[in-house]
């Protein structure tokens, strides 16, 4: 669900926009860790009071959305639930239509989202997320297994990032533990969250993608995957960052931080 300011919303429905929408990566964009990134709090509510519609798109899959939710709000950020649309929230919708019956690779927290095991059913699936408590050989060796056992079990990835920013640098992210169990089983793993476009489309909700656009740190996940269904894309130099990782093709702005790609939109639709 997109939301506006209800002050300009008759208003900002009445002129004709450039950017109507936002999709808004989280971490390592609005904020690291506990921490906004300079002057996001202030930006997003100027974006807001603009007339563009927002929506929060992450591959975090550590946390259920009601932590994430409470997270942004402690931080200081005014976020409705229906506003966050997450990797984990595609992923248990594939879940639930595919009638799947999973072996989890998921933290505790993000399992609350998902719906439980069923013990009278076999495992005929495995769904991998960020999960550095799981990744062991025990777990990860249970989870070749059930790959196994059926030629049509699925390996489910909610997302198969390479790293992502902590407040103690880049770590692993759990692309490496997808790309494992691939290796082992001969399978290949469906991925559900950003750069794919089932994730963008979802999140879109049936937006007409050119007028709407991505604000995200990663080249690959957030820029390549919005500009692959035709948003535009405005990567910041916060977060996970890196000046010689650059899209293809190149992001339409690069900015220093989600303040400033704040700034490039309002500037734009004034033009």
């Amino acid at each position: 669900m997109f939301l506006i300011s209800s002050g300009r919303r008759n208003y900002f429905q009445l002129r004709r926009m450039s950017i109507q929408a936002a999709l808004i990566d989280l971490s390592g964009t609005l904020h690291v860790e506990d921490e906004p990134t300079p002057n996001a709090v202030e930006a997003l509510v100027r974006l807001r009071d603009s007339g563009v519609a927002v929506k929060f798109v992450t591959n975090t899959t550590k946390e259920s959305k009601t932590t994430l939710h409470d997270r942004l709000c402690k931080i200081g950020f005014q976020v409705d639930p229906s506003e966050i649309y997450s990797s984990l929230s595609a992923a248990v919708s594939y879940v639930e239509s595919g009638k799947l019956n999973p072996y989890y690779l998921l933290s505790e927290d993000a399992r609350k989202d998902f719906p439980p095991e069923d013990p009278e059913r076999y495992f005929n699936s495995v769904v991998v997320g960020l999960a550095p408590n799981a990744f062991n050989y025990e777990q990860m060796n249970k989870a070749f297994k059930v790959l196994l056992e059926k030629k049509d079990n699925q390996l489910v990835a909610v997302h198969q990032g390479k790293y992502y920013k902590r407040g103690d640098g880049l770590a692993l992210g759990p692309g490496c533990f997808v790309k494992g169990l691939e290796f082992a089983t001969g399978r290949t793993a469906k991925v559900i969250g950003k750069p794919n476009s089932y994730f963008f489309e979802g999140a879109l909700a049936g937006r007409d993608p050119s007028s709407c656009v991505m604000i995200g740190d990663d080249a690959t996940d957030d820029i390549e995957g919005a500009m692959s269904v035709g948003m535009q894309g405005i990567q910041v130099k916060t977060g996970k960052y890196l000046p010689g990782v650059v899209p293809s093709p190149p992001a339409t702005a690069l900015v220093e931080n989600f303040s400033e790609a704040v700034d490039w939109i309002i500037q734009n639709n004034k033009k």
